[in-house]
C-alpha cells in the first residue's frame, strides 16, 4: 500500500511539473526548489526529487533549472524518434504477436470514438506497443527518455485534432496486419514529420 502510494506520489508530481513547464508556467532558465514544489502539491521531497531527475533524463531540466527545447531541439529528438520506430516498425511487421496486433486495432478504433483523455491514452500505447515489441531495453530506454517531447507533440496533435491522425495510425496497423516492412516503416516516419511540422507550426501561432 505505501509503495502504491509512493507511486502516485511520483506520478503526481512528475506530471505537475512537467506540465508547468510545457505550458511556460514555469519559464526558462527558472531554479526548481524541491520545498516549494512539495509544499505546493503536499507531498513530500522524495516524489519531487525523483520527478526532476526523470525530466533531467527527458531534457526539461538541466542542473535544476527549467529548459525549454528549441525548434531545432524538437527537430533532433524526432530523427531519433524516426530511427527508433522506423525500425520497431519493421520488426513488427515481420515479428508481432496476434495478441499485441489486436491491441494495435482497439488503439486505432479508440482513436476514433474516444474521448480526448481515452484518445491521448491510445495514441501513447500504439507507439509504446510498437516500441516494446522489439523486446530491446537499450531501445526501449532511450524511446522513454523522449517521453516529455512526445507528450508535448501528443497533446497538440490530439486536442488540435492533426487532420489524418487516426487514419494514419489505421494505415500503420494494416502494413503491420499485412506483414509489409518496407510500407510500414514509410507510413511511420511520415507519420511522425507530419507530427513534428504540425507541432512547430501551432508553437509558432500560440
Amino acid at each position: 500500500m505505501a509503495k502504491k502510494i509512493t507511486q502516485h506520489a511520483y506520478s503526481q508530481a512528475y506530471e505537475y511539473i512537467r506540465d508547468q513547464i510545457l505550458s511556460g508556467e514555469l519559464e526558462r532558465g527558472t531554479k526548481l526548489v524541491e520545498e516549494r514544489l512539495a509544499e505546493e502539491m503536499g507531498i513530500s521531497r522524495t516524489p519531487v526529487r525523483d520527478s526532476i531527475r526523470k525530466l533531467e533524463q527527458e531534457g526539461l531540466i538541466k542542473d535544476k533549472r527549467v529548459v525549454n527545447p528549441s525548434d531545432s531541439d524538437l527537430r533532433d529528438v524526432f530523427q531519433v524518434r524516426m530511427l527508433l520506430e522506423g525500425f520497431a516498425v519493421r520488426h513488427c511487421a515481420t515479428y508481432i504477436t496476434e495478441e499485441a496486433l489486436a491491441k494495435l486495432k482497439q488503439c486505432v478504433e479508440i482513436g476514433r470514438t474516444g474521448t480526448i483523455d481515452e484518445v491521448m491514452a491510445a495514441n501513447k500505447e500504439f507507439h509504446e506497443i510498437i516500441i516494446g515489441a522489439t523486446n530491446n531495453p537499450v531501445m526501449i530506454d532511450i524511446f522513454d527518455r523522449m517521453q516529455s517531447i512526445i507528450y508535448l507533440f501528443r497533446k497538440t496533435v490530439v486536442y488540435h485534432k492533426r487532420p489524418l491522425l487516426i487514419e494514419e495510425h489505421h494505415e500503420i496497423y494494416e502494413a503491420i496486419a499485412q506483414h509489409d516492412a518496407d510500407k510500414a516503416e514509410r507510413l511511420m516516419k511520415a507519420h511522425l514529420q507530419l507530427d513534428l511540422e504540425f507541432c512547430l507550426n501551432r508553437m509558432k501561432s500560440s
